[in-house]
């Protein structure tokens, strides 16, 4: 065998072996990439939601974690307040959905979903919320607007409805 035909061999080999490997490196290293694009998008969304609610407790005379909407009388100012607070509050859910819910969603994707979710549908809970949220809607994403009036209605139905 001479060297040519030695290099020869070589080539084949890489172009039979290395380039599909070479493919499969690159597909798992763009996925890993999603994977950590996701989180780290998810990982923003969780600080803005914790820096929200530090803006609760700077405001705790609103009691809009202790207190039931219903059992508070509100001033003018105080009112203002809340109504800024819920502002903010569907912005974020807003920026939340924009970034992160698609209809198909990886396993990952919709366990960070979830727990946006939830934190939609405990706010919806309140009385108070769903009473502004129509106005605070006003302009917003339409498929937003669409999924957040939905979670509104069914956590505004008496348990075991």
């Amino acid at each position: 065998m001479t060297w040519l035909e030695i290099l020869e061999g070589l080539s084949y080999a890489v172009t039979i072996i290395g380039l599909p490997m070479a493919i499969y490196v690159y597909i798992r290293d763009r996925r890993r990439e999603r994977t950590n694009d996701d989180e780290e998008v998810y990982l923003q969304l969780a600080d803005d939601y914790e820096k929200f609610l530090k803006l609760v407790l700077d405001h705790a005379d609103l009691r809009l974690m202790t207190a039931s909407a219903n059992s508070l009388q509100l001033t003018a100012e105080q009112l203002e307040r809340r109504n800024v607070l819920f502002e903010i509050l569907v912005a974020l859910f807003e920026r939340a959905y924009i970034l992160v819910y698609e209809e198909e969603m990886s396993r990952q994707a919709t366990r960070l979903w979830r727990t946006w979710e939830d934190y939609m549908r405990e706010w919806c809970r309140r009385s108070d919320f769903r009473a502004v949220l129509p106005k605070l809607l006003e302009g917003e994403d339409p498929d937003f607007a669409r999924h957040i009036t939905r979670i509104a209605a069914e956590e505004s139905r008496p348990a075991g409805s």
